[in-house]
Order: C-alpha cells, then sequence, then structure tokens
C-alpha cells in the first residue's frame, strides 16, 4: 500500500505559477506510476497528466499541454505538477494518484485504474 499526500495547491492570479507536491509513503516508491487529477464543483474528475514508474514518459490533456510539466523524484517518493501560465478554468481540486500496473496512455487518462489516491490540495485561479 501506499499513502499520498498533496500539498502546494493556494490562490494565484491568471497567469501565475504553481507548484504541487505529491509525497507518497512507504520505501518502494518506484513501482508506482502516477497521476494528476482534478474536480472543479458540478464536473466530473478529469485526467491532467501521468508519469510511468522511472519517468521515462510522460502524458497530458490537451487543455494544459505547454502548460502543466509532470515529473517525480523517486529517492525522494514525490511527484510535482509544475503549473505556468494558470487559467481561471484550471481552479479545481488536484488529487494525485498511483497504481502499481498501468501501461499505455489510454490507462493513464482513467481514474478508475488508479488504487490510491490523496486527500487532494485546491487550487484557485482568480481572473
Amino acid at each position: 500500500q501506499v499513502q499520498l499526500a498533496e500539498s502546494g495547491g493556494g490562490l494565484v492570479q491568471a497567469g501565475g505559477s504553481l507548484r504541487l507536491s505529491c509525497a507518497a509513503s512507504g520505501r518502494t516508491f518506484s513501482v508506482y506510476a502516477m497521476g494528476w487529477f482534478r474536480q472543479a464543483p458540478g464536473k466530473e474528475r478529469e485526467f491532467v497528466a501521468g508519469i510511468s514508474k522511472s519517468g521515462g514518459s510522460t502524458y497530458y490533456a490537451d487543455s494544459v499541454k505547454g502548460r502543466f510539466t509532470i515529473s517525480r523524484d523517486n529517492a525522494k517518493n514525490t511527484v510535482y505538477l509544475q503549473m505556468n501560465a494558470l487559467k481561471p478554468e484550471d481552479t479545481a481540486v488536484y488529487y494525485c494518484a498511483a497504481d502499481r500496473s498501468l501501461y499505455g496512455e489510454s490507462v493513464y487518462r482513467s481514474p478508475v485504474r488508479y488504487d490510491y489516491w490523496g486527500q487532494g490540495t485546491q487550487v484557485t485561479v482568480s481572473s
């Protein structure tokens, strides 16, 4: 099992930047593929970005491509989401998620494929 804890959310003006972190418990972080999702009020949870166990493959939603960057540091048991050029429509609760068996981009995009979730961190972008 792995426990996940997000941090780094907050209030930022449009055009600004935030970096989210997701710290994982345990010693086997490198066996988990990771994903970031977000959920705005009244909307379904949606895929934002995913990263393979080694960090060699990354995937992004079209809405964030070119603005967000996912990365991981397996020595620190942490995955990051660098968010630049933020827009009001990026406002949501952001969740990190982990799973040991994710293969293929379409799988990374599906929230039901992840076994472990953090509690979320609020990101609010003002216009």
